[in-house]
């Protein structure tokens, strides 16, 4: 338990100090790839420019406000040609936002879900931040200037905020050891004509409204036993938001891509649109026209008339991850690339998206979960996830879940002798079978991340030291090489060297196994940003950024800062 505290502790002072210069880091590698002589390096797929479009919302100045829980910033955008007019960042005190909404003062409020925070940017430029809890998702104001908030995946329940975030948050709807998900998980809402808040159940197929009363009413824990919420209609797979129209005309979205209108007299649905899947949010611009955001992909498109989609911004992977390559058709590779609510297999010599699966946000039994890294695994894929908390072994060619192995923060998973070898950030390097560690006892690895092995040795990347660690079959630790930048991804080449994405530096090195030297074969290359220091919801390595080598030789890595996929080749 002490190691455990000391690690804990090591990985988010040395996490703390690396976000400080990231920033600056990135700048000055941004545009800095140069022609090597030995290899060529190629976008072969470019993602979206969003990294995942959550909440949305017009602020006073007409522009679209967008939440982008995986970019840590709120984006602002014109609404008819899509440009990104600004950034609103880390630096602004955005760290995890989710959603967002305008006070009457034409303040900017958001919920930052994995810190369990809600900020504000008054007109004035002030910044002010409140706890609430874990989870803290949707956001709106009542038409009297009322501000509520909802919790949703890492937490349950509703809350009303002092819009000016000073007063303790006024708890309506709370869990209880008897009943941990009153609701079922309420996200994206708004107020009704008739004073009530409606929003979607994200895990219960349905829209609700709640009385959610005056200051004093004590909290309720039986929310629909008491006449606190009610049902208004149902029949939806994965609801995600609800928003009224200026006409007063409820519209909800499911994330299979369906957009109704609902009566909220009689609970019945109209078909407006169906659209791509991965729905997240909505709003109505001074005009009525309707623009939604999508999660999965990271695109903004509006609902014309018709019924047809406008895209304003399009879409692709929202945070290409993980990878891993299975022999294709006619000796080409099957890239399959993880990216969070999506896996995306893509051709590697053309970069052309050959399929996408989806990831199950909620962790449904027998369901893929959302994928963070991948390994090949003979004609499987062995795939982790700390968002779901599990590895599993999982057949593309059948869709289906082989095994599955309930881990705490696993960060990347590799067979292993008969096993599966499984790094976690507060476990260290462990079985998957039965939680038993790997690496000998007192070996000093502080935030396992990447892994790679040959069938008898195994490495990991520390990305808190920059150390690689070497396991023989004599099971002693080797410290191979040091002074990398936040190592993560590990691949073998075909030359027998150890491959390491050094997100730090924003380049992709290669270590010689016989002598632990490091070189470097491709830099400027633009990849995931860290968690943000006080996000210590996260693990340090964020969104992942891996490295799988092709049939040919060819190597492929996660361009996750601008959502691409490179191919270095022998030039």
């Amino acid at each position: 338990m002490k190691r455990k505290l000391i690690s804990i502790l090591t990985v988010l002072a040395i996490l703390t100090t690396v976000t400080a210069c990231y920033e600056l880091e990135e700048l000055t590698n941004m545009n800095a790839r140069k022609k090597d002589s030995k290899v060529l390096v190629k976008e072969i797929y470019t993602g979206s420019p969003i990294k995942s479009a959550n909440g949305v919302n017009f602020g006073p100045d007409g522009n679209l406000y967008i939440a982008s829980f995986g970019g840590q910033e709120i984006i602002v955008m014109n609404k008819q040609n899509g440009k990104i007019i600004k950034k609103i960042g880390t630096d602004k005190g955005v760290i995890s936002p989710d959603d967002l909404a305008f006070g009457p003062d034409g303040s900017l409020y958001w919920t930052d879900i994995n810190i369990g925070e809600v900020g504000r940017i008054a007109p004035d430029g002030t910044l002010t931040k409140q706890p609430v809890a874990p989870g803290v998702n949707p956001i709106t104001f009542s038409d009297d200037g009322r501000l509520f908030v909802g919790l949703c995946f890492l937490g349950d329940g509703l809350y009303e905020l002092d819009p000016n975030l000073i007063a303790p948050p006024r708890p309506i709807i709370v869990s209880s050891p008897l009943n941990p998900f009153p609701l079922g998980f309420l996200n994206g809402f708004d107020f009704g004509p008739d004073g009530k808040l409606y929003g979607p159940l994200f895990a219960g197929g349905a829209v609700i409204r709640v009385n959610v009363g005056e200051p004093g009413t004590p909290p309720s824990t039986n929310p629909f036993a008491d006449g606190t919420a009610e049902f208004v209609a149902g029949g939806f797979t994965v609801p995600a938001a609800a928003k009224f129209d200026s006409k007063g005309v409820l519209h909800v979205l499911d994330q299979t891509g369906e957009v109704f209108k609902v009566n909220t007299s009689t609970g019945a649905k109209t078909l407006l649109a169906k659209i791509q899947p991965g729905l997240d949010n909505l709003a109505f611009d001074s005009n009525g026209s309707l623009f939604i955001s999508n999660a999965d992909f990271g695109s903004v498109v509006q609902i014309l008339p018709s019924g047809q989609p406008r895209t304003i911004s399009r879409g692709g992977m929202i945070a290409p991850m993980g990878m891993a390559v299975l022999p294709g058709a006619n000796k080409k590779d099957a890239l399959f690339v993880a990216n969070i609510f999506r896996l995306h297999q893509i051709n590697g010599l053309t970069g052309r998206e050959e399929n996408v699966y989806k990831g199950d946000l909620l962790g449904g039994a027998g369901n893929l979960t959302t994928p963070f890294t991948l390994s090949a695994d003979g004609n499987n894929l062995i795939v982790s996830s700390y968002f779901g908390r599990v590895v599993q072994v999982w057949n593309p060619q059948t869709n289906k879940v082989l095994e599955t192995y309930e881990m705490e923060i696993p960060i990347d998973a590799i067979r292993f002798k008969g096993d599966i070898a499984v790094s976690t950030l507060l476990e260290g390097v462990v079985r998957a079978s039965d939680k038993s560690p790997i690496f000998p006892a007192g070996t000093p690895i502080f935030a396992p991340s990447g892994l790679a092995t040959d069938g008898e040795t195994l490495w990991v990347a520390d990305w808190a030291t920059g150390s690689i660690w070497q396991l023989g079959s004599n099971n002693i630790a080797v410290e191979l090489a040091t002074g990398l930048k936040n190592p993560e991804g590990l691949a073998l080449d075909k030359e027998g060297g150890l491959l390491v994405v050094e997100t730090g530096a924003s380049q992709l090195s290669r270590i010689d196994l016989a002598t632990g030297a490091v070189s470097k074969i491709a830099d400027g290359l633009s990849l995931s940003k860290p968690a943000f220091g006080q996000d210590f919801a996260l693990p340090p390595t964020n969104f992942f950024d891996g490295v799988a080598v092709g049939q040919s030789g060819d190597i492929y890595v996660s361009g996750g800062g601008r959502n691409v996929v490179y191919r270095i080749s022998k030039n």
